[in-house]
């Protein structure tokens, strides 16, 4: 608790005269050496870290630091996207890019484009963070890169593959990371590449069940087999991780199997502090709530509310809310008689494929007459 005191101490009157009398890179590697001790013995408390990382910045504009400045602005954007402060965090790395690219400084090039990419993904900017760890990986392959880093980009490559749903290169990225993390014996950062690859493989078999459901099978059950991930938690590294975030990815791959919400409830903590896992099992469970709601009232042409929600063990207003923005999103055709409390639900009509192409007929005379008016007012302009 004793932080400005360490602040002060490097950057006050104490150490003035010993960083006078040595080079700027050895000063620089003192002050970044503190700075990641104070960091890692307070991992949690973020808004202490970033005034520390502020008072430094200030101090190196003061002394004309450039070189520590620029680290640790760097630092102080890694600690800003955990907060979740993605705009002060992209004003930060924006700035400290255009300075970097001037000076061409390779090494910490990967390290901002890497937080640059997490930003944007942070703000669902999907296209410019795949933009961004590119960048990361051209400059990455310039020079050599501590396996610590390399991971960070392997991770952040399966992150961004797992939003495109190619959960297969994903998984193989998450792979990669978890290993070299694991050599590392740095099981704080190891843990969350084994979550997404426990994700990956939950996704990825239950997309092959939601697949058939939008073939005409609505409601397929998916097979265990499909959402097997025994082998990730029973072998040694499985046992070297074991605790209330692996437990959390086991009882959602026991729900994927048996297509059932209620375990999707059973850890809220572990599963909602993570972006990446929230979006994707947010979507999950809405995609499963839909399909077993298809499963359920496709037998009926007409069926009380009350008794879909029973089978769902649900309340009703939820039912209801959901069921209404399915017809809204044409999922299945119906209405809801809210005065008896029921759901009619209309057989599928055959496409009328005369009235669509007619339609399309329409469209295109539409386009020619909207082209053809536009270069006669043209060549009148002309002639006038």
């Amino acid at each position: 608790n004793r932080t400005n005191e360490v602040v002060t101490l490097l950057t006050g009157e104490t150490c003035f005269a010993f960083f006078a009398n040595i080079t700027k890179a050895k000063c620089a590697k003192v002050v970044r050496a503190v700075l990641d001790i104070v960091c890692s013995c307070s991992p949690d408390e973020l808004e202490m870290q970033a005034g520390v990382c502020r008072n430094i910045v200030d101090w190196c504009r003061v002394e004309k630091r450039s070189f520590l400045r620029q680290r640790v602005e760097a630092k102080l954007a890694a600690v800003l996207v955990q907060q979740d402060k993605y705009g002060e965090a992209l004003a930060l790395v924006d700035n400290l890019l255009a300075e970097l690219k001037k000076l061409d400084d390779k090494q910490l090039l990967v390290e901002t484009h890497l937080i640059e990419s997490k930003i944007h993904h942070g703000l669902r900017n999907l296209p410019k963070s795949k933009a961004a760890l590119t960048a990361s990986r051209t400059n990455a392959n310039a020079i050599y890169v501590a396996p610590a880093l390399q991971s960070q980009i392997d991770l952040m490559s399966g992150v961004l593959h797992t939003e495109e749903k190619d959960y297969d290169t994903a998984h193989s990225y998450f792979l990669e990371a978890f290993e070299q993390l694991d050599q590392m014996d740095d099981r704080e950062k190891a843990l969350p590449c084994l979550k997404y690859m426990m994700l990956c493989k939950i996704l990825d078999g239950l997309n092959k069940a939601l697949g058939l459901s939008k073939k005409g099978v609505p409601g397929a059950r998916s097979y265990k087999t499909d959402v097997d991930i025994s082998g990730m938690i029973t072998g040694r590294q499985g046992v070297k991780y074991a605790g209330p975030a692996v437990d959390a990815m086991s009882a959602i791959a026991t729900a994927a199997s048996t297509r059932s919400l209620k375990e999707y409830e059973a850890y809220p903590h572990e599963l909602n502090e993570d972006l990446l896992i929230r979006h994707h099992l947010g979507t999950l469970r809405e995609q499963l709530l839909e399909s077993n709601l298809i499963r359920i009232i496709e037998p009926y042409s007409c069926v009380e509310i009350s008794h879909v929600a029973h089978l769902m063990e649900m309340d009703l207003p939820a039912v209801e809310k959901k069921l209404s923005q399915m017809i809204l999103d044409g999922k299945f055709r119906g209405i809801l008689d809210q005065g008896k409390g029921q759901l009619v639900v209309y057989e599928e009509e055959d496409v009328d494929k005369a009235m669509e192409g007619g339609l399309k007929v329409i469209e295109n005379m539409d386009s020619v007459v909207t082209s053809l008016f536009g270069r006669s007012q043209a060549l009148r302009s002309m002639m006038i």
